[in-house]
């Protein structure tokens, strides 16, 4: 049984979000915040993973219009109603892995 929300639209625009706001955080740090923002998403109750899949399909298609890393740095500079509250969710839950795991990480990602 598929499951909702798709993990795919989460995970590439979470990968997305950190690149833009932790440039300079190693490959394998990065997809393994991504991978716990997506088991804490997926681990949500009902009501709030139904809407932040929705917001998500919505960011994932405008994303496919004007470019996803385009939307995405847009989205991490401009607070926009609902869709604010989606990078919201998904900056805390990064910087709150980043900084817990590796809690020597400078403002960029870096070392």
């Amino acid at each position: 049984m598929p499951t909702f929300p798709p993990p795919g639209p989460i995970a590439g625009f979470c990968d997305r979000l950190v690149a833009h706001d932790l440039p300079d955080l190693p490959d394998g740090r990065r997809a393994e915040v991504v991978a716990f923002a997506g088991r804490r998403i997926a681990a949500m109750p009902t009501p709030m993973r139904l809407g932040v899949g929705l917001v998500s399909c919505a960011v994932e298609g405008g994303g496919r219009l004007v470019g996803r890393t385009r939307l995405t740095s847009f989205l991490a500079r401009h607070p926009i109603p609902v869709v604010g509250e989606y990078v919201r969710l998904v900056r805390s839950l990064v910087y709150a892995r980043v900084w817990d795991a590796w809690p020597d990480t400078s403002p960029t990602g870096g070392s």
